[in-house]
């Protein structure tokens, strides 16, 4: 493993992800597309996405990577606080807003990842419901931090924080988990192994994820319609990365499932960049790549790479 290998594998996890991302949102909430329906990079969509523009998948994505370019810590507070300040300041004029996210960032009683939290749970214990896919989303920057020997454990715990934050269903923890330990290990060995973060799943629910990695292994992305649940979505993710061979046609795969096309591209794109690496993202694609980040910002490609760089970097 060379260091400049690992630099191109970090940069795939996050270009992989943007790329997915901005290649499924004009298909969003359309029916799966059948094979003779071409997947190509254009403008268009629900919310009238310019060509190669991110969405809320990768703009909630990049506060997470930039606090890794600064420096921070994961784990801590203020980083945490400062996550939940960007994001709400994000969604208060973003166009496209999960509905989970949206109803936490619009009830919190402070811009803290306390008050995050507390929302988060009572929105869980009033509907009975947080499991949707919005931080499993947001999970290709987490692992940068973690790329040195021995630490899937503090891995692990970063990324259910970092769910915890909008998600308060176990099982969105548990998504986020397994795959930043994925993405993690495709960094760092360039090969894909998505049932290496179970151990850090509870035991009462591994064998329920490793029946529900095993009927993804088995199925196609579109026989998993309810891609906005965390649970289809990243069993539709994982299909794709299954049932194809390159990066491409992983992310096209990823976005004939239909639906959420942009978020369940978004996440194979992390995983499926991870091991292929950036260097095997086409220029036509990587030079369209661009969307928010931050307040009055606009990043390209050539931003989230230079971020990589100084998040990898600072890596433990």
């Amino acid at each position: 493993m060379t260091a400049d290998a690992t630099l191109d594998r970090a940069l795939g996890a996050i270009l992989g992800s943007a790329t997915g991302d901005a290649l499924g949102a004009p298909y969003e909430f359309q029916p799966p597309l059948p094979s003779d329906n071409a997947v190509v990079m254009r403008a268009g969509g629900a919310f009238d996405w310019e060509l190669g523009e991110w969405t809320d998948d990768t703009s909630m994505a990049v506060p997470i990577l930039r606090a890794l370019a600064d420096g921070r810590e994961l784990t801590d507070e203020s980083t945490l606080d400062l996550l939940v300040a960007t994001w709400a300041g994000w969604a208060a004029g973003a166009k496209d807003v999960g509905n989970q996210i949206r109803a936490v960032l619009g009830s919190v009683e402070a811009p803290t990842a306390a008050s995050a939290r507390a929302a988060a749970r009572a929105i869980h214990d009033r509907t009975g419901r947080s499991g949707g896919n919005g931080s499993l989303m947001r999970t290709g920057p987490v692992a940068l931090a973690y790329l040195g020997d021995d630490r899937d454990d503090q891995l692990a715990t970063a990324a259910r924080a970092i769910s915890d934050l909008t998600h308060f269903d176990p099982e969105t923890g548990d998504a986020s988990v397994l795959w930043s330990l994925a993405i993690r290990h495709a960094i760092r060995a360039g090969e894909i192994d998505v049932h290496r973060g179970i151990r850090h799943v509870p035991f009462e629910r591994r064998e329920t994820w490793l029946a529900r990695l095993d009927e993804a292994e088995r199925l196609m992305p579109w026989d998993f319609p309810q891609n906005g649940w965390v649970v289809h979505a990243l069993q539709a993710a994982w299909s794709a990365i299954r049932h194809a061979e390159s990066l491409e046609r992983r992310l096209v795969l990823a976005v004939r499932c239909g639906n959420d096309t942009d978020t369940v591209a978004a996440i194979a794109g992390a995983l499926a960049g991870a091991a292929a690496g950036a260097s095997n993202i086409s220029d036509a694609w990587r030079r369209e790549l661009h969307g928010w980040a931050g307040p009055g910002e606009v990043a390209t490609a050539a931003h989230l790479e230079a971020w990589v760089e100084r998040a990898t970097a600072y890596a433990r």
